[in-house]
């Protein structure tokens, strides 16, 4: 396994960098979800639930200490939002998100499609390719919506600031780290995973959707899947509750930060001022170099980054 600084930042999301200060995206005019959403949605119980580990894989990202904090109930999607989902809030709202606005959107370097333009990438993460015309709809850019838009799958190129819009349309808003982390524990209490505490492997144990090989090279897609699985895809947790590792980090709430007297990690935070908590890890997650796929792992992004790999899921009240 390799070593914490080597992990940090191998598979998590680039930062457009397209904003200068966090800048909000409110509901567009007349918003107001249909109700079947909040009714649909996974009734959580509240009480004493716990947060962090006691156990950290990337101690730089604050994953520890294990501690409890007081959750009151609480009703949460049974999956991210879906391509579909998205698309009715787009219908019945008008919303442009901002990857449509500004033009273009972080796409992984596999999924660019043979013989599209030469593309720029990321600086030290060189995988990551910026794509003009990659949204929401033409996930991989321009002419890819037929081979790669699936409405089951849960939407991507959407920023905090999209996710946000949404949720305050369909009435609810996005999850506090401590309720998203209750959520996927399933009412185990300190486990790693959703499922328990057995690792995946790339062999015989796929019970999320992450890389398999070696990464960014080859991805074997044992686990069925190269990119995103449907939202309703492997066993749910607990509660009833599907990918809540895996397949894309998911936004939350909050803003991202440490606590930490570490001068390592103060400049750390000092470059990531304004960013937003992201949870869970995506389907380009793998233990020998992004092990950001348990539940206490967490990263930051701005708050107007897209990609191919950051969905999200909504709460409501119970």
């Amino acid at each position: 396994m390799k070593s914490d600084g080597q992990k940090q930042a191998a598979c998590c999301s680039p930062t457009a960098g397209r904003r200068a200060a966090v800048g909000g995206v409110a509901a567009p005019a007349g918003a107001g979800g249909p109700a079947h959403l909040a009714r649909e949605a996974v009734a959580i119980p509240g009480g004493s639930g716990f947060i962090g580990t006691d156990r950290p894989e990337l101690a730089i990202d604050g994953e520890a200490p294990l501690r409890r904090s007081r959750i009151k109930p609480f009703r949460i999607g049974a999956t991210a939002v879906t391509n579909a989902e998205f698309a009715a809030f787009v219908e019945a709202t008008g919303h442009v998100t901002e990857a449509e606005r500004f033009g273009w959107s972080f796409v992984f370097w596999a999924q660019v499609p043979e013989g599209y333009p030469d593309t720029r990438g990321v600086a030290g993460a060189e995988w990551w390719r910026r794509v003009d015309g990659a949204n929401w709809r033409e996930i991989n850019g321009p002419g890819t919506q037929a081979e790669a838009w699936k409405p089951d799958h849960p939407v991507v190129h959407v920023s905090w600031n999209d996710a946000r819009a949404y949720a305050a349309w369909a009435g609810g808003r996005l999850p506090t780290e401590a309720e998203w982390e209750h959520a996927a524990r399933g009412g185990g209490g300190d486990q790693r995973f959703p499922w328990g505490d057995a690792e995946p492997n790339d062999r015989d144990h796929f019970p999320c959707n992450i890389w398999q090989g070696r990464f960014p090279q080859e991805n074997t897609g044992a686990d069925g899947y190269l990119t995103t699985a449907p939202a309703r895809s492997y066993a749910p947790n607990g509660y009833g509750l599907y990918n809540m590792v895996g397949n894309t980090w998911e936004w939350t709430a909050e803003a991202f930060t440490i606590r930490s007297l570490r001068k390592e990690v103060k400049a750390r935070l000092a470059a990531m001022k304004g960013y937003r908590l992201m949870k869970g890890g995506s389907f380009l997650c793998h233990a020998s170099y992004c092990y950001r796929y348990r539940i206490a792992a967490r990263t930051g992004n701005a708050p107007d980054s897209t990609t191919t790999h950051q969905g999200f899921r909504v709460v409501w009240p119970a």
